[in-house]
């Protein structure tokens, strides 16, 4: 007899948690009993699932009293930084997608394609990188492995849906000119370097994250990277150029054949015939799209990548969900 689990889905009603959900009735995994947790606001809504009909709970303290085996949390770091101590001590395994425990040392920050085997190293939390780290370094980890990686440079061109509802509201509300409440600037119509709140030294957050992130996931914690991170008026997709410095030479031929034979990657590169990864082809995809695979002749051993992917799927929710495939595998061993 299969063992029914249980598992706890925090912030199901925000863009990040309700694509949870559809990836999760996609995967549609056998013996997994679920219970959807929100804020008091939303707490009461009825949401289908997986052919039922759910109410949505209000998240408490005693939220974790009943027994769940899994939760994956999408409801912001203030949330995480409360509950999920609450929900690991009742001997839940929690997948955070906040921010919050990303970068402690007793939390593994898991790409499955590149270092599932951390998994099992979690101490009952495990982080989902951001989305912007994700996209870049499922590419970077073949590269690096064959060719050592010596220095990074990222420039991102991130979608509203990135900062969530608000970012969406101010992205149709600027078309109508409406003025913004969730950016201090229209972004219908313009580029804003500036994604998440602005650090001492000119950078901001998420520019940090995705230099200290990237650092974690491929085990070079003093690999020189750089980082400007720009919201654009696109509603989903991150786009990114990645400028890189490799340790040695390379063929752009294997280069191109590493990624092609990389889980989770597609290679749309033929520039003759104007193929390359654009956002509305990305939209609704879980795997990592790249092209514009080109030299760096600047430099010594430089390379050029765009990467595109869809932020609320791989970039959160679809890298959240297989996480939790991996855990429900090994629990079955």
């Amino acid at each position: 007899m299969k063992v029914i689990k249980n598992i706890a889905i925090v912030g199901c009603t925000g863009l990040v948690g309700r694509t949870v959900l559809k990836v999760l009735e996609e995967k549609n995994f056998p013996n997994c009993s679920y219970t959807l947790f929100s804020s008091e606001k939303s707490a009461g809504t009825k949401i289908t699932f997986l052919g039922n009909t759910y109410t949505v709970c209000e998240l408490k303290e005693t939220s974790f009293n009943f027994h769940f085996d899994y939760a994956i949390f999408c409801a912001g770091g203030k949330v995480s930084e409360k509950y999920i101590p609450i929900a690991v001590n009742s001997g839940c395994i929690v997948i955070d997608n906040s921010s919050v425990f990303r970068m402690k040392d007793d939390v593994p920050l898991i790409v499955p394609e590149i270092n599932a085997n951390k998994i099992k190293e979690n101490n009952g939390i495990i982080a989902n990188p951001n989305c912007s780290t994700i996209q870049a370094v499922l590419p970077l980890k073949p590269i690096d492995d064959r060719y050592g990686i010596k220095r990074i440079v990222y420039s991102t061109y991130q979608a509203v849906s990135g900062a969530g509802k608000g970012g969406l509201d101010d992205f149709e509300n600027g078309i109508k000119g409406i003025p913004p409440k969730k950016f201090p600037y229209p972004i219908f119509n313009n580029c804003l370097p500036h994604i998440d709140v602005f650090e001492d030294d000119g950078y901001t957050k998420e520019e940090h994250k995705m230099i200290n992130e990237t650092r974690k996931i491929l085990e070079k914690p003093n690999l020189p990277i750089t980082a400007t991170t720009v919201r654009v008026p696109v509603k989903n997709c991150h786009s990114e150029s990645i400028n890189v410095e490799l340790e040695s030479d390379f063929d752009i031929y294997d280069i191109r054949i590493l990624l092609q034979n990389f889980p989770g990657i597609i290679v749309v590169d033929d520039v003759q015939k104007n193929f390359y990864p654009i956002a509305t082809k990305v939209d609704g995809n879980d795997e990592v799209f790249v092209g514009r695979i080109r030299r760096d002749y600047s430099i010594k051993n430089g390379l050029n990548l765009w990467v595109v992917a869809d932020n609320l799927r791989k970039g959160a929710a679809s890298n959240a969900v297989q996480i939790l495939e991996r855990l429900l595998i090994k629990s079955e061993l």
